[in-house]
Parts: structure tokens; sequence; C-alpha cells
């Protein structure tokens, strides 16, 4: 059991660094996105139908995410040339609204499997050849926020990505949290009392734009 163990960072531990060769030159990560939010993902193959709507959709969004700080990085085990014939191929396809879409994001030539073992994409019941499909969100200061993986036959929810760098964003500027749903511009959730007289003020005084629904559900307006 123990040989197949697979092994990830977990939430709040720092990001394991590593050198690779991408489509855009060498890297050094997290070193070279020092103080830039960084969305590291893998794919199983190139050449994938579902990998194929991934990569023309997180093409489509790059400048999206860049304007919230974020780097895109992708990965898989394929080689370098497989992904510069991939991503050519991919510039001459339509789908949906996302026509001709070029990847100017890197994308990982992990052929040794180094950088997705480090970050537990190599799955062995899923496959030992291939790696699942991961997400991995870190933050300026290289630390993992959200881990995330998907099966092999289901494309990503690219709102939902957005959504959590935006939620992650939100409460690490306004040192708060999101409840159940939140999109930008909902009323964000006010951190808990931690003292039975800051339970009774808080009930008193929500303050400005406040409002509880008990003493430990209060919410405040956006800003």
């Amino acid at each position: 059991m123990e040989e197949n163990a697979v092994r990830f960072p977990l939430i709040g531990d720092p990001a394991p660094a590593f050198k690779a060769v991408t489509t855009n030159g060498e890297i050094h990560f997290p070193a070279d996105f020092e103080g830039k939010w960084v969305i590291l993902f893998s794919h199983p193959s190139d050449f994938t139908p579902v990998c194929t709507t991934e990569f023309m959709t997180f093409g489509s969004l790059a400048d999206e995410f860049r304007a919230m700080n974020c780097e895109l990085v992708g990965l898989s085990v394929d080689s370098l040339a497989s992904h510069i014939a991939w991503l050519r191929a991919i510039e001459t396809l339509t789908w949906k609204d996302k026509a001709h879409v070029k990847v100017r994001f890197p994308l990982i030539a992990d052929i040794r499997m180094e950088v997705a073992n480090k970050y537990g994409m190599m799955q062995p019941n899923f496959s030992t050849t291939a790696a699942v499909r991961a997400v991995f969100v870190i933050d300026p200061k290289g630390t993992v926020r959200t881990v995330l993986y998907y099966p092999g036959s289901l494309g990503r929810n690219f709102d939902e990505i957005k959504r959590i760098l935006q939620g992650l964003q939100k409460a690490d500027a306004n040192a708060c949290a999101t409840p159940a749903d939140w999109r930008p511009g909902d009323d964000v959730i006010l951190p808990i009392p931690g003292t039975m007289e800051g339970a009774q003020k808080r009930i008193e005084h929500p303050g400005e734009g406040a409002y509880c629904l008990d003493w430990f559900l209060c919410f405040k307006k956006d800003v």
C-alpha cells in the first residue's frame, strides 16, 4: 500500500519548488512568480478531446486571470514537441465562442514525471502514464491555498476556478470569509467573535453596513 501512496502538498504548505522546461522556456517555480498568484494545473494528455476544450478555455481567459495578478502554468507528462504541435493545432480550431485561441502561458513538458509526482498528479488507480486533472491555487507568497482534482472524463468548471481566486483575494484583502455560492459584490461574512463579551457586542452593534442572523453569523455589505 505504501508503494502506491500518492503525496501532494496540502493547503497551507509551501508550493514544492522545481525547475522545468516549458513552451515558454525554462522556469523556476515558484520563484519566477513571486508576488503573483499562480494557477498550476495538469491535464492527462495532449491531443485529447476534453483537454483540448480546457486549453481553449484557459487560453481565452488568460488575460482575465492576469488582470487579477494571476498567472497560469500548465503541465502534462508529454514532450515539448508534442506540446508545441498540440498548441499549434488548437490555434486552428473553433469551439463555441472560442476561435483560433493562442495559448501564451507556459506548458511544462514533464516526461520524467518529476513535477507531477511532487504535486500528486500521478495517481496509479487513474493511470501510470498520464496525469490527473489537478488544480493548485498558489498565493503570492508561494503558499498552496486550494487543491482540486477532477476525473478524466470531467472537464473543469472555469467559472468556479475564477471564483476561487476572487474569493481568496477578497478574504485576504478584507479579513473576511465568503458564504456559499458567493460571487463578487455579494455580502461577506465577518470573523466570529472570540469572547462572550465580543459576541454580545456583535449582536448589539454589528457595525456600519453589517447585520447578524445570530452572534456567530454576521454579514457585511461588500465594498
